[in-house]
């Protein structure tokens, strides 16, 4: 916040050229300002020093580009374009005076007699100006901050309305010339000349051939007549006309109770309304009801911003004239009104104000108050005294400073409200008296009950005196034929009707198994087997018709002991979907569950795929459940000749269970593992697919023996060709593929790789063979073509730092030290 109130001294200094080299940054700049008035420093000091330090204009122009974006950011608001005027002729004016960084010219008496730059200075008075209009006190008022929120306080504030004089509109007959303003003199007629020129200080504008005449003072219908009256004699034939161009400036003086007073220079056109908006607008403790303007020194008129804002009328509005004065004085009467209106807030009244003027400044009240009475608290001097003024009160009932009016909201009951509820067509708040006034006039109202409202017992619920409930059982059958005396009812009686089917909302069937749309059903009654399988979209083909199940639970309302038995079960057989084996003419209950069970004599097709060196690949259905490898090769038409059966492996895709138990294995080693190997765990993809090792060739030689693996759904054979290589990985100098060489050793290909690296762990090494099987090469395991070896690494230790070494040692060296010396003690 302090920068917001800081950064717009810096605003000010890009009128100013550069004075010395700046050494200072953008946020140096800042800083020292900040400081600075933590310090109490004046701002016409800091502005001087800062002056002095030689802050140039880019710098300047820097923080002011970033103070532009800072009031966009932070809802100070942005401050509004220039208008240009869309000159068609060279007699259009433009606006002149003081804009909102125009000069206030004061008499200010410099803090710091020191100060290399006078004070009275044109530019460094518009900064003290500038600078004085973003004190504190103005950015609490922008930001709401401990500051009473007063009707019509903030209207000059507003940047969108500047209350600028329109200077482009017909000059008025009663505007009087003065010295400064430029006039153009149209002769038109038996002779055509335009004189242009400027009313001087004098008051005469001079006419070329003819001399000075004297203008000043008189209106323009006055000039006029007098152009007339001395032209006439030489322009006997011809028009004379007086308008006005270019107007001059007005010294203005606005004092009292606005936010920078001074002396303004004002268009001859600006009214009481931009004079006040050049000064800032009133501050916290000026008036809006009471502002004065005087012209030589008597009173001209009296304005009341109220009756701009809230009648729209601009009665003492006036225009300004050179060394009026306008004095704005402290305000009389501050009421606050909260509350049930529409705009609760501060308000600036007249002491012969009364609350119904309150009121309505306030937009009136909503239409959820309480108009009977509103409460108004007033400070007496002494205590605080409450008054409860009543409607017709309010017009007399006079305001002073500081009452506090609050306006209640009405009271959360009804005065003539019945509710009907439950199964009636039209169910919701009645009004009571007249048509409706008991049971059965309400029911009418609502077009009757529902053909499945229990009408036996309803509940109506009615309000006792002391706000408490009580029920009220009615007999709605007996009421509307006639049978049983209906019920008046009174203010706030709820009468509900319950449906019969309320009570089976929660009654449901469950169906599970082999039909198409297993699930819950809503249950309804005489509903058979045959009926529920039907509306479950009927039995699917792998369904078994000679065991259908339904269970059944107990329910025994008047037991008084307790049974082992918890449900019963009934089985039925079906054929074409209706029932040929059970209990005859069985129906379904609320929460019966049936199961329709696979049958065993179904197994839909199961698919294997061989693929690479047989002579028909594709997939093949396995035609028993153990089937072996070997069949399916020789389905596949047998082995090419390019087939390298030591080679062939098997891919067999994770089921379910296998997942689950992978998953739990991962688990249990995480939560054994340190916090390195965690990390290395999480890189772990368990896939989708493992590798089976398969002995083909022994399968082929011995069908349906250890080596002849039994196939299932998924799986994938695949038969290579020969592969005359060898893969070395793991820790060696250098990881290689090498050409296989009959009869050589694990040494050999170990030495194609570089040699062991240098955490080897040499006697774990393994080789990995193209059909999927692991050996380890401790245990007399062969190179074969297309393996692949190997070797694993030995885990790397964390080695203390020198500094750590270091630091044990010393310990070491001072426990030893410690030692010794209770050793001497002891003895």
């Amino acid at each position: 916040m302090k920068r917001l109130i800081l950064v717009p001294i810096f605003i000010m200094l890009c009128s100013l050229g550069s004075m010395a080299q700046s050494f200072m940054t953008d946020s140096q700049v800042i800083d020292f300002v900040i400081e600075q008035q933590q310090k109490g420093v004046s701002q016409s000091q800091i502005v001087t020093k800062l002056m002095q330090k030689g802050v140039d204009i880019s710098q300047i122009r820097r923080v002011k580009k970033s103070y532009d974006r800072l009031k966009k950011g932070t809802g100070l608001g942005a401050e509004s374009g220039e208008g240009s005027l869309n000159v068609s002729n060279n007699r259009m004016r433009n606006v002149n005076g003081d804009t909102k960084k125009a000069t206030a010219k004061y008499r200010i008496k410099e803090e710091n007699p020191n100060s290399a730059y006078d004070s009275t200075n044109v530019q460094f008075m518009d900064m003290q100006r500038e600078i004085k209009s973003f004190s504190v006190d103005s950015i609490k008022s922008n930001s709401g901050d401990n500051v009473k929120k007063v009707f019509g306080r903030d209207i000059f504030n507003n940047k969108s309305l500047s209350f600028e004089p329109n200077m482009n509109i017909a000059t008025p007959q009663n505007y009087r010339l003065g010295p400064g303003d430029a006039v153009y003199i149209d002769i038109y007629g038996a002779s055509q000349k335009t004189v242009e020129g400027t009313v001087s200080p004098d008051g005469t504008v001079t006419i070329e051939g003819f001399g000075p005449v004297q203008v000043s003072g008189l209106t323009v219908a006055q000039a006029n007549s007098r152009l007339r009256s001395q032209l006439g004699a030489r322009y006997q034939s011809s028009n004379i006309r007086l308008t006005v161009g270019q107007t001059r400036t007005i010294m203005v003086n606005v004092m009292g109770e606005v936010k920078v007073p001074g002396t303004y220079t004002l268009s001859a056109f600006a009214t009481v309304f931009h004079a006040l908006y050049m000064a800032g607008g009133i501050n916290n403790i000026g008036t809006l009801r009471n502002i004065k303007v005087y012209r030589g020194g008597k009173l001209v008129t009296v304005v009341d911003i109220y009756d701009y804002i809230l009648n729209g009328k601009l009665t003492g509005n006036v225009r300004l004239a050179d060394n009026d004065v306008i004095v704005v004085g402290p305000y009389d009467c501050l009421v606050d009104i909260t509350g049930k209106v529409k705009r609760p807030m501060y308000y600036e009244m007249r002491k012969n104000e009364s609350v119904e003027t309150l009121l309505k400044y306030s937009g009136g009240f909503k239409g959820d108050a309480y108009k009977k009475t509103v409460r108004l608290v007033r400070k007496t001097g002494r205590e605080y005294s409450v008054f409860n003024i009543g409607e017709f009160d309010m017009n007399s009932f006079h305001l002073s400073d500081e009452d506090s009016v609050s306006v209640d909201s009405i009271i959360q009951r009804y005065s003539n409200m019945v509710e009907l509820k439950g199964a009636v067509f039209r169910p919701g708040m009645y009004q009571i008296g007249g048509d409706i006034n008991s049971v059965r006039t309400l029911l009418l109202h609502a077009d009757g009950i529902k053909e499945d409202a229990f009408t036996a017992h309803a509940v109506m619920h009615r309000m006792k005196k002391d706000r408490t409930l009580e029920v009220v059982p009615v007999d709605i059958e007996g009421i509307m034929s006639g049978k049983v005396a209906d019920i008046p009812m009174q203010n706030e009686d709820v009468l509900f009707i319950p449906s019969k089917e309320d009570g089976q909302i929660s009654k449901t069937i469950t169906i599970h198994g082999e039909v198409y749309y297993p699930g819950v059903y809503k249950y309804a009654e005489n509903e058979s087997l045959e009926d529920f399988v039907l509306q479950a979209g009927g039995l699917k083909d792998a369904a078994s018709s000679v065991k259908v199940d339904i269970s059944r639970r107990i329910s025994d309302q008047k037991a008084i002991t307790t049974s082992d038995v918890i449900a019963n079960t009934y089985t039925f057989s079906l054929k074409d979907g209706f029932v040929i084996d059970g209990e005859p003419g069985f129906k379904l209950e609320p929460y019966d569950e049936v199961y329709v069970r696979k049958s065993p004599g179904y197994s839909s097709q199961q698919n294997v795929s061989v693929e690479g060196e047989v002579l028909f690949s594709g997939s093949y259905t396995l035609q028993k459940k153990d089937q072996r490898i070997s069949e399916i090769i020789n389905a596949a038409g047998g082995l090419t000749n390019m087939a390298y059966v030591r080679g062939a492996r098997l891919e067999r895709k994770i089921n379910p269970d296998e997942r689950l138990r992978m998953e739990a294995i991962v688990k249990m080693a995480q939560a054994n593992a340190g916090d390195k190997d965690i990390v290395n765990m999480k890189k772990m993809d368990i896939g989708d697919t493992y590798f089976v090792g398969i002995e083909l060739e022994k399968a082929l030689e011995n069908p349906g023996g250890d080596a002849d693996v039994t196939l299932r759904e998924g799986d994938r054979i695949i038969v290579p060709q020969y592969n005359p290589t060898v893969k070395i990985s793991g820790d060696v100098m250098y990881p290689n593929t090498v050409s296989f060489k009959e009869g050589k050793r694990f040494s050999y290909y170990i030495d194609q790789a570089g040699g062991f690296g240098n955490r080897a762990k040499k006697s774990h090494s393994y080789i990995i063979y193209m059909n999927g099987t692991v050996a380890k090469v401790g245990h007399n395991a062969k190179v074969l073509p297309g393996c692949e070896i190997v070797v694993p690494s030995k885990p790397q230790r964390d080695r203390a730092s020198i500094s750590e070494i270091f630091t044990i040692g010393t310990s070491v060296a001072s426990i030893a030290t410690m030692i010794a010396t209770l050793a001497n003690v002891l003895k």
